[in-house]
């Protein structure tokens, strides 16, 4: 398996508007095209007026990210009205093997107690 990871800012006044975009246009083509696993996208506040953005998607296969991001699976995909929002971003991907195959949070179980 392999993980697709990206990370740009936004301020962070619009970063819950921002998520809101992302999840409607990219993390929905992640999770529609064949061969992706899951998708997330993770942020933090930096507690500098910026709010740092990650997503982060599990595919199948290279050939799959193909069929996202076309033949230069290293370059990031943008969409129109991301340059309304972003402060700052990476050009690139990240790509990573995925080595262990343990279950993903999800199937955590939260027992009720700290």
């Amino acid at each position: 398996m392999i993980v697709r990871m990206w990370r740009g800012w936004v301020e962070t006044g619009r970063a819950e508007e921002y998520v809101r975009y992302v999840e409607a246009t990219g993390l929905a083509e992640y999770r529609s095209t064949p061969g992706n696993v899951d998708a997330q996208m993770w942020t933090r506040d930096l507690g500098d007026g910026r709010t740092e953005v990650v997503t982060v998607s599990w595919w199948a296969d290279r050939e799959s990210i193909r069929a996202f991001a076309g033949d230069d699976i290293g370059r990031a995909v943008f969409y129109p009205e991301d340059d309304e929002f972003l402060v700052g971003r990476e050009t690139t991907v990240s790509h990573f093997e995925l080595r262990d195959r343990r279950p993903g949070p999800e199937a955590v179980r939260d027992t009720g107690s700290a």
